[in-house]
């Protein structure tokens, strides 16, 4: 067998011939060792330290993109490899709201044109900075892996937040799909 590389893991999916999105979660080839690919923080894609500026290749990648614990990998049918993710793996870059107050949707969308309605299935979790208290929030997309929301959808999802009771105490949130999603508490906003 080769040494996998981009190459190789594009090649073996376009032999599987999947339509529709590859059925990751039955693929479980062994490991094949590492690849020195990385996804940063904004979203980025590296391979051997350069930028990979192919969206449609981001796309492919990011679809046969796998978490097991707290480790990446890219997996085919046939090969795994690891890859590093600095933050999360996938980065909203937008959001539709359908509806308004209790009854509103909001549908994001990532930069690899992964779409989720954030709801009990696409849920949305809120970390902040110990040091600086800014927050950072993540959405579900799919099979356990997260999406970073980036900050001008951030800022319109802060447009959206309103207070509300939540598990005995106030908070500072958003609604979706009929489901409350806090944010902050309400008595640490000035």
């Amino acid at each position: 067998m080769s040494k996998p590389s981009a190459d190789t893991l594009a090649a073996a999916l376009k032999a599987a011939g999947t339509k529709g999105p590859p059925p990751v979660h039955l693929w479980n080839p062994p490991f094949c060792g590492d690849l020195d690919m990385r996804i940063a923080r904004d979203g980025t894609w590296f391979y051997l330290g350069t930028p990979i500026g192919r969206a449609p290749l981001v796309k492919l990648f990011s679809s046969i993109l796998k978490r097991e614990g707290d480790d990446y990998f890219l997996v085919t049918p046939v090969e795994k490899v690891g890859i590093r993710v600095d933050d999360a793996p996938l980065l909203a870059i937008d959001f539709d709201v359908a509806g308004a107050g209790r009854d509103q949707i909001l549908t994001f969308t990532t930069r690899t044109e992964d779409v989720a309605a954030l709801g009990p299935d696409h849920p949305l979790r809120v970390e902040r900075d110990p040091q600086s208290g800014e927050p950072s929030p993540y959405i579900l997309i799919r099979s356990n892996l997260w999406a970073l929301v980036d900050r001008k959808s951030f800022y319109r999802l802060v447009d959206l937040c309103c207070h509300h009771e939540h598990d005995g105490h106030k908070w500072f949130g958003l609604w979706s799909s009929g489901q409350f999603f806090p944010v902050i508490p309400s008595s640490e906003l000035p």
